[in-house]
């Protein structure tokens, strides 16, 4: 099975469709499943109200054309939140979902079977402050809530522990522990200086 795994797409889907096609024309391959994250899901205008990007920032960019059912998404994908979402559409999808057709996203905490592969994903970010908070926040977000909503929560991490089953593939947008132990640390280091 072939997999490609994209990061940070921020709502660009049709320019990872079109990698993807590149990929799979020049190398003569098939891409079976994308996995991405910081998805950056907004259906239309009133989304971009959820968004926590400074307004001169926020464009439609093209996962309104999936969600709207005017494309569809030529390869299956599988996606978690990010800092960058509409919050407000991901909340409808808090166990997960199909946010388009072909299209679907962990919850904000998920697993889902793939083929012989399991998935497993935990959408958000780590933040001291709101970790051992519930999910507190609703739409209308104010200045605080619009940037709390998307932090990791400790509950969500305790249900993807219960499970009893080995996950193959974990996304998440923090990086775990121990990835200093693999390729170039002191790159990693300056791009993100804390873990």
């Amino acid at each position: 099975m072939k997999i490609a795994v994209e990061g940070c797409m921020h709502g660009d889907l049709d320019k990872v469709y079109d990698t993807i096609k590149y990929i799979e024309n020049t190398r003569n391959i098939k891409i079976d499943l994308l996995c991405c994250g910081d998805f950056q899901a907004v259906r239309n205008e009133k989304d971009m109200d959820s968004l926590n990007v400074p307004p001169k920032y926020r464009e439609m960019k093209s996962v309104w054309k999936y969600c709207s059912g005017q494309e569809v998404a030529p390869v299956p994908t599988i996606f978690i939140g990010g800092n960058h979402e509409a919050s407000n559409y991901l909340w409808e999808f808090y166990y997960g979902g199909w946010a388009a057709p072909n299209i679907y996203f962990l919850g904000f905490a998920g697993v889902v079977k793939f083929g012989n592969i399991r998935i497993g994903g935990l959408s958000g970010i780590y933040n001291v402050r709101n970790c051992c908070l519930g999910h507190h926040e609703r739409p209308s977000y104010n200045d605080n809530t619009i940037r709390s909503v998307y932090h990791v929560r400790e509950y969500d991490v305790h249900k993807l522990m219960q499970l009893e089953e080995l996950i193959d593939i974990f996304l998440s947008l923090d990086w775990p522990l121990s990835i200093t132990d693999y390729g170039n640390w002191q790159q990693l280091v300056r791009y993100k200086k804390h873990f």
